[in-house]
């Protein structure tokens, strides 16, 4: 699991460039990278089948790089948009050679707003195989979204979406549903092609709401925000692993992928990203609008074995449960700055959300 997180300066709440300087002190190359902006930081798990090492390795990293940040004098935050920064000025890309190239060719949208993602990676046994679950996975796109939404503001306000961060990350090339594609050798021929047209810099670049991972034998789901908790992450993760198995299933039984019309599919990721949770979504297969927690439970329904196999159904209930009653991160969000009317104090709050042990009931808001 990779975890995408911001540095914020405590005094201000705008972004901190000093990723490498807490690279420096951590010292784990393995589980701590460098971002594209230099106010960006990123953990990587272990593999985990125990979703109980999973959220302990989850809180130890970000209880170190917490630390970290607090001695560099910012703080890390979970949040998918930094709330007041929208221009290259605010957040300056990392002095990486890859970063430095992609920032020359793709001029203004790697100058425009950074995003901090989350994406889970499960193992499958085979390239072919990771493909045809790509194809399977397409139609749930939009309620993983909505399930994860969590970067409301931009720009100093509040920008309409539950997840503006899917809708500023859609301006890159390749961002969205993945094709789909009959194997893995064609799905090769059209990276290379991609690759060929200068579209994309490598393999890397392909940026897909999921794909086979290209050095991992993983598919990697790349479709939410950074999750407001640990806990919420690892509920996160168990219905992403979940997913992936039912789907598998269905392929090795001969179950063809859905095919929902493109411009359906498209709408309801959209629909979405402005709705979350709170508000309505869009069946991509019947084109119905609906309540976005009736995609959830028929998600829940579609997965619960799956879920409960892995002993893992009576977590995603309760932690689903409090998401109903407290709202999504992005609701959180809106509740922490309804109430104080000050971006800075919500800001500020997130950092506390972020800590390792944070308690996300509703009392908190008013501390």
């Amino acid at each position: 699991m990779e975890e995408e997180f911001f540095l914020f300066d405590p005094r201000t709440g705008r972004t901190a460039p000093r990723a490498a300087r807490i690279m420096a002190e951590v010292r784990r190359p393995d589980r701590v990278q460098r971002e594209f902006a230099a106010c960006q930081i990123e953990t990587a798990s272990s593999p985990h089948t125990d979703l109980g090492a999973l959220r302990r390795e989850l809180v130890r990293l970000r209880s170190e790089l917490s630390g970290a940040a607090r001695r560099e004098g910012c703080r890390l935050t979970a949040c998918g948009s930094a709330p007041f920064e929208h221009s290259a000025s605010d957040a300056p890309v990392a002095d990486e050679p890859r970063y430095r190239r992609i920032a020359r060719v793709y001029g203004a949208i790697a100058r425009g707003e950074k995003c901090c993602g989350c994406h889970v990676h499960v193992e499958v046994p085979d390239r072919e195989e990771a493909v045809q679950v790509c194809n399977h996975l397409r139609p749930w796109f939009p309620t993983l979204l909505a399930l994860t939404a969590n970067s409301p503001f931009t720009a100093g306000r509040d920008s309409g979406y539950a997840s503006w961060r899917a809708v500023a990350w859609g301006r890159w090339p390749t961002v969205g549903p993945p094709p789909l594609l009959g194997s893995a050798a064609e799905y090769r021929a059209t990276v290379d092609a991609l690759i060929r047209s200068g579209v994309i810099l490598d393999e890397a670049m392909v940026y897909w709401l999921a794909r086979p991972s290209h050095h991992l034998p993983t598919v990697e789901v790349r479709v939410a925000d950074v999750c407001a908790t640990a806990e919420e992450a690892v509920a996160y993760a168990a219905i992403v692993r979940a997913l992936v198995a039912t789907v598998l299933r269905d392929i090795r039984s001969g179950t063809p992928p859905p095919r929902p019309p493109e411009a359906l599919l498209e709408a309801a990721y959209w629909r979405a990203a402005r709705d979350g949770l709170e508000g309505e979504g869009l069946d991509p297969v019947t084109g119905t609008p609906v309540p976005a927690w009736r995609l959830v439970d028929g998600l829940m329904a579609r997965i619960g074995p799956a879920l409960a196999a892995a002993g893992d159904l009576p977590m995603v209930t309760e932690r689903l449960f409090l998401l109903r009653c407290l709202g999504s991160g992005a609701a959180r969000q809106r509740a922490v700055y309804d109430q104080r009317r000050n971006l800075h104090d919500m800001v500020a709050w997130m950092g506390r959300q972020t800590a390792p042990g944070a308690v996300t009931a509703v009392p908190l808001l008013a501390s």
